[in-house]
Formats: structure tokens, C-alpha cells, sequence
């Protein structure tokens, strides 16, 4: 099962990118999976699932999109900055 190894990817980013932003908390996380891509979308979300109970993330959301072609890519990092809303 390669999807694990994929979210664990996808986290580790997520986290490196949250902290450099100086983000407190991630609320959600993102990833476009192509149709051609070799991952199942529906493993992937349950591996990101278990993976996001954990901190920096504690209960944030994944939303795995599915795109055309063969992308594989964390799409966007969604945080807490302690910043009012935009």
C-alpha cells in the first residue's frame, strides 16, 4: 500500500510549510490525485485520515480531489495563523 507512504509525504510537507508561514494550527489539507496516477483516492483519504490526528494537524481535514491525467500534488495547506479572516 503506497498511499501511506504518499500521505505521510503529503503531511510532512504540509507541516514544513505551515511552520515556515509560522501557521499555529492546519485546518485542512489538500491533494489533486490524477486519474492516471496510480494511487487510490479513497486509500489515500483514509491514510491522511489516520495520519491527521496527530500534531501539527489535530484533526484537521483532508480533501482528496480527483483530476484528470497523472498529477500527484498537495494542492493547498488551509491554517490557523491567529490572523483575522481575510
Amino acid at each position: 500500500m503506497h498511499e501511506l507512504s504518499v500521505a505521510l509525504e503529503v503531511c510532512r510537507i504540509a507541516a514544513e510549510q505551515a511552520a515556515a508561514a509560522g501557521a499555529r494550527d492546519i485546518l485542512e489539507v489538500g491533494v489533486e490525485v490524477g486519474e492516471r496516477a496510480g494511487v487510490e483516492p479513497h486509500n489515500l483519504e483514509f491514510c491522511l485520515e489516520a495520519l491527521l490526528v496527530d500534531p501539527p494537524f489535530l484533526g484537521a481535514r483532508s480533501c482528496v480531489r480527483i483530476v484528470p491525467g497523472d498529477a500527484l500534488r498537495l494542492s493547498y495547506v488551509e491554517v490557523e495563523d491567529g490572523r483575522p479572516p481575510d
